[in-house]
Order: C-alpha cells, then sequence, then structure tokens
C-alpha cells in the first residue's frame, strides 16, 4: 500500500456524509502513513431547500476549521469550502476555484504539504480546475457512478467528466460499463469494485451479544437493508413482498432521501433511520436476509453496490435484483447472491434465502467478502499509483531536455502573447478616439434656460488628474451662466480637501469674478455625487427651488441624473456640464492621457457601484 506519500482527495460526498468508499480508502491511506487532506463535495447540481441541513453543516464545519480545514485524524485533514453554489456557471467557477486554492496553497505551504498525488472522485469543472492548478506528482479519476444518469441537472457534467478523465494519468471504475464509457478516452483505465473492510466489519458483529433495542421488538426472520433509503430503492417491489410474506419484518437502517409514504403504511416495513458506519454490522448480524431492491435504470446499471461485500462478510444470504454488476459479480463467485428478475421471483428467492441452511455456503460467503476487502483492494491500487509514479519519474529523467527547451518555447510564447495585447490596449486606448466613443453616453448636455439656482459639483482632482483645475473650470462657468441671469443663486457643493476646500474655492473664485457673497451657498459635506444630489436637494427644498442648472464634468452628468431621478423627487434639473474642457477632446497628436481614461472608467465604475448600493434605479 502507498506510503509517506501526499494525497489531496476531491470528494463526491462530504466527510460526515454515509461512511461509503471515498472515506474508507482515504482513512487506510492515512493511517497508512500518508497524509490526505479530503475536499468536501463542491456540488454537482444547485442547492434547492431540501439541501438546507446540508448547508448549515458546511458552514458550522467551516466554522469548526481554519478557514474551512480541520484535522479529523493523524495524518488527515477534511476541508470544507465554501463556495457559490453554481457549478456550471463560469464566474461562480473563476471565483470558488480562487476561494479554494488561496485557501489550499497556503495550508499546502504552512504543512510543507508538496508534490501530492491529486485523487478526485468528482468530475465537475471546478474539480478540472483544481486538479489542474496543483504542482502534482500524479492524477487519479475514480468514476464511481454515471452522473450524467443521476439528475437531469448533473447531465450539465458530461463535457467536464470527459477532460477529467482525457488529463488522469489512471481511471479507476467500478463497473464494466463504466469501464466501458471511460476506456474511449484514456486506455489506462481499469475496474476496481467496491468492497469491505472485512475484518473490522466482522470484528463489530462478533463484538456484541445482543442485537440493538430497535431490533428486539420486531418478529423474525428480518429482511434488511443498510444504506440510503433513495429514489433508487423499487418500493412497488417491497410493497409486494411485504404484503406477500406478511410473517416477514422489512426493515431499512438508513437516512431517508425520498418519500416512503407507500411504505410507511404496512404494518411489517421499518425505517430505523441513519445509524453511525461502525453501527451497521451490529444490525446486520440479526438480520436473516439482507436485500439489494434497486429499480434496473441507466443509472443504476452502472452501480455496484457497497453493501454487497458488507452482508457477505457476515455471511448473510443476499436477495438482489438483477444489476448488471451483481450479475457480474454472481458469475464469478458460484451463484452467491440470489438475484431475481420479476417481483414473483423475487419473493421465491426470499423464502429460499429466509429458509436456506447451508454450512457451505456461509463459508463460501465469508471467503469472497475476505477477497473483497479493502485492503485488497487499495494494495492493488496502490501497486498502479507506484508504477505510475515511477514511470512518470523515469520519463521526467529521460526527457528533461525536451522539458526544459518546451519551457522556455512556453514561456516565451506567452510573453509575447501579452506583450501585444498591451501593445494592441496601449494603442487602442491611447492613439485612438476609442474612449470617447465609450464617453458618449455619460454625457447629457442641455440648453441653459431660467432657473432657480445654479448647481455646482467640485471637481476635486476631476479628470485633469491635478486639484484645482476642475474646480475652478466649474467654478468660471457657472458664474458666465450667473452673468447672463439664468439664475440669481449658485450653491457650490463640495467635501473634497485639498489644503483647503473645494466649495470654499469656488467661492473665492466667483465673488473674485464679481459674485455677490449673498448670492452664494456652500454645502461643504458631500463626498461623493450621491452626497452632492442628497444635501443639494435639501438646500432645495429648504428654499422651495424646483428648478435648477447643474454645473459639472460631462462624464458626471450621468450619473448624477441617474441620483437625481431617484431621490431627488419634483426637482427639474437642466444639465450644463462645462462645455469647452482641456480632456474633451481628442488630439491626433497627443493622443489619450491616463488621467482622462481614468476619470471616464472612474464612471462607469460609479454607476455600477451606486446600481448595486440601490443609490440609484
Amino acid at each position: 500500500m502507498l506510503k509517506k506519500q501526499n494525497i489531496i482527495c476531491i470528494s463526491s460526498i462530504d466527510w460526515d456524509f454515509i461512511w461509503q468508499r471515498h472515506q474508507e480508502i482515504m482513512s487506510s491511506l492515512a493511517e497508512n502513513g500518508n497524509k490526505v487532506l479530503f475536499i468536501e463535495n463542491t456540488g454537482v447540481r444547485a442547492p434547492g431547500i431540501k439541501d438546507m441541513p446540508r448547508i448549515k453543516l458546511r458552514i458550522r464545519n467551516w466554522l469548526a476549521g481554519v478557514k474551512g480545514i480541520r484535522k479529523e485524524a493523524e495524518n488527515l485533514y477534511v476541508f470544507s469550502p465554501l463556495v457559490l453554489p453554481l457549478p456550471y456557471s463560469r464566474a461562480a467557477r473563476i471565483i470558488n476555484k480562487y476561494l479554494i486554492m488561496r485557501a489550499l496553497n497556503r495550508w499546502m505551504k504552512a504543512m510543507n504539504f508538496s508534490d501530492p498525488v491529486v485523487w478526485s472522485f468528482l468530475p465537475t469543472p471546478l474539480s478540472v480546475d483544481i486538479a489542474d492548478n496543483i504542482l502534482k506528482k500524479i492524477l487519479i479519476y475514480y468514476c464511481i457512478d454515471n452522473f450524467s444518469a443521476s439528475s437531469t441537472s448533473a447531465k450539465k457534467i458530461a463535457a467536464s467528466e470527459k477532460n477529467m478523465i482525457k488529463k488522469a494519468d489512471f481511471v479507476f471504475v467500478t463497473s464494466k460499463q463504466l469501464c466501458n464509457y471511460c476506456s474511449q478516452y484514456n486506455n489506462n483505465t481499469h475496474i476496481f469494485p467496491f468492497a469491505v473492510n472485512f475484518s473490522k466489519f466482522k470484528e463489530s458483529a462478533d463484538s456484541v451479544l445482543h442485537p440493538p433495542d430497535e431490533l428486539k421488538k420486531i418478529a423474525k426472520p428480518i429482511i434488511g437493508y443498510v444504506g440510503g433509503v433513495h429514489k433508487w430503492i423499487d418500493q412497488e417491489l417491497i410493497e409486494y413482498a411485504a404484503k406477500k410474506y406478511s410473517s416477514y419484518s422489512f426493515v431499512f437502517v438508513g437516512p431517508l432521501q425520498t418519500d416512503v409514504s407507500r411504505l410507511r403504511v404496512l404494518k411489517n416495513v421499518y425505517f430505523l433511520g441513519k445509524k453511525e458506519h461502525r453501527e451497521l454490522p451490529l444490525f446486520v448480524k440479526y438480520f436473516d436476509v439482507c436485500l439489494i431492491p434497486y429499480l434496473i435504470t441507466e443509472y443504476t446499471n452502472n452501480v455496484y453496490p457497497t453493501k454487497l461485500n458488507e452482508y457477505l462478510a457476515l455471511s448473510k444470504p443476499v436477495v438482489s435484483t438483477g444489476l448488471p454488476e451483481v450479475i457480474e459479480f454472481n458469475n464469478q463467485n458460484g451463484n452467491i447472491v440470489y438475484v431475481s428478475g420479476t417481483k414473483e421471483n423475487f419473493t421465491d428467492c426470499l423464502e429460499k434465502a429466509v429458509n436456506e441452511d447451508k454450512l457451505s455456503m456461509k463459508e463460501h460467503r465469508l471467503k469472497v467478502a475476505e477477497d473483497n476487502s479493502w485492503v485488497s483492494r487499495i494494495e492493488q491500487m496502490s501497486r498502479l499509483i507506484e508504477g505510475g509514479i515511477n514511470k512518470k519519474n523515469t520519463d521526467n529523467e529521460a526527457k528533461w531536455k525536451e522539458n526544459f527547451i518546451f519551457f522556455y518555447r512556453s514561456a516565451r510564447r506567452k510573453a509575447l502573447s501579452l506583450s501585444a495585447v498591451l501593445v494592441f490596449l496601449w494603442i487602442l486606448f491611447f492613439k485612438t478616439p476609442f474612449i470617447w466613443f465609450a464617453a458618449v453616453p455619460l454625457n447629457i448636455s442641455q440648453a441653459p434656460h431660467s432657473a432657480d439656482a445654479i448647481v455646482v459639483f467640485g471637481g476635486g482632482v476631476g479628470e485633469t488628474g491635478s486639484p484645482g483645475k476642475s474646480t475652478i473650470e466649474r467654478a468660471r462657468y457657472a458664474v458666465e451662466l450667473y452673468k447672463e441671469k439664468y439664475a440669481k443663486k449658485i450653491i457650490f457643493s463640495s467635501g473634497y480637501t485639498y489644503r483647503y476646500n473645494d466649495a470654499e474655492n469656488m467661492k473665492l473664485f466667483a465673488v473674485s469674478m464679481g459674485v455677490p457673497d449673498k448670492d452664494i451657498i456652500l454645502e461643504k459635506k458631500a463626498n461623493s455625487t450621491y452626497e452632492n444630489v442628497k444635501f443639494t436637494n435639501d438646500i432645495l427644498n429648504r428654499h422651495s427651488w424646483a428648478n435648477i442648472l447643474l454645473v459639472s464634468s460631462p462624464y458626471n452628468t450621468r450619473r448624477a441624473k441617474l441620483v437625481f431621478d431617484k431621490i431627488a423627487g419634483p426637482v427639474s434639473v437642466t444639465y450644463t456640464p462645462v462645455p469647452v474642457n482641456e480632456c474633451q477632446f481628442y488630439d491626433r497628436a497627443e493622443g489619450v492621457r491616463f488621467e482622462q481614461i481614468k476619470a471616464i472608467a472612474h464612471e462607469y465604475i460609479g454607476i455600477l457601484y451606486y446600481f448595486i448600493k440601490r443609490y440609484i434605479i
């Protein structure tokens, strides 16, 4: 078995979910001296209301760790990442990859956890991204389900699964059909059906002399099932069998994952709920017959039931529907399972299993279960993985020169591509009128007319890139409008301060140009366009002014209008931006300055921010 390796497991279930091959394999590898990080399920579909308990548990687990990572056992760590629940959204995928890789890289660095084996059970786009962004020894994809057949939403996974299969160094599968599928894309595909922790399972059962309390009052014979009670259970078949054999007790041990109301009404059908994995042998020990009552569907055609070997580890007769993998297992192991094809045949098999009394069959079941133990299975996998690692090391050693040259060529191509993109963007933004076309939607310019007041929003550093220039331009234009008698009052609004307050500077300029002090009103608190509008509107309401001329930069008028429309009520605003501005025209010789691009970009970002903050409609 693998030893002294770093292993990252990208799981399709959570650590606290029903104990399955994910936890079994990774805990076994950790016990054998490997350091394992188990990344819990990041989702194959968008969650619904029924997923709320699992979401709450994920949040609790994240809080219980450090940035979502906690130590579960010796050499075993569990990562419970918080991600956007949109597994097939490209934007969410980028964000989720950033969040996970940031935490993962920091943890790996802190733990000196380098060059890991990456073992994925989950083939989502995000899982592929995680695997791609880890510097690893080898990539294994363990294909345990036909995900695209499990649900309508999961069909979206098909493309990324093919990608995962192609990228993997080894693909492990649980069934012949999955092997046929994966082999189309990867020749290194191997069948490893699920197994049982034979010694622990049997020892747990042997250590108990009395049945669990829940079974003591249930009449025998007990026909038992362990595992999730999900939509693949053939409830019609169970109903038929329970009615035909009313003296038999049908007991289901596991979490309810689907509606079972049609079975609950039957007096000889019992649902005992979820039990810890260590408790399952205690129940199976006191079953008389064990069940695998699955529907035959596109999905279950690929299913190798984990519980099969667990049942056999306690020598229990097993009755199953005709799952292809169970039939194949039967052919390889001397028809050890009672396999049925119809509901009538199913009940006949039940009766035979209940009345069976052959010591040789019990011994045969034990031998088969032991041959299908996880110890044996993981050892076989480990030999393949170790061989793959050694081969990679040998190939890398032999091809170091080619790889070195390829690395430099690749780096050079990337550098040239980046340089070309940067040159193109520089020409586009600084040497063409492109930026002015982008600025057109921002500009609202209307002819001035008589109004109650002229309102001026201070410029700060504005689009000139230096304090004072924009302020003076706006103040000068406001004075021109005042002298042309468009209004009798000027309101200067700005809380921006560079040595002196912006609004006070505009007032000083206006007074020096002949505007009486009594005709000027100052608003000195506003630090944004939103506050300019809000505080100015308060002044307008106090004076009962309903018509104003607004002086600002041409780029700022669109954002100002959106805010006025949202919060200013019946005020009529005529937008009269500064008509001549050193930043408002394209000069072929000089091109565009950075400050001009910055000013236009600032307005678009401001509009987006205001929309998010609900300052605008």
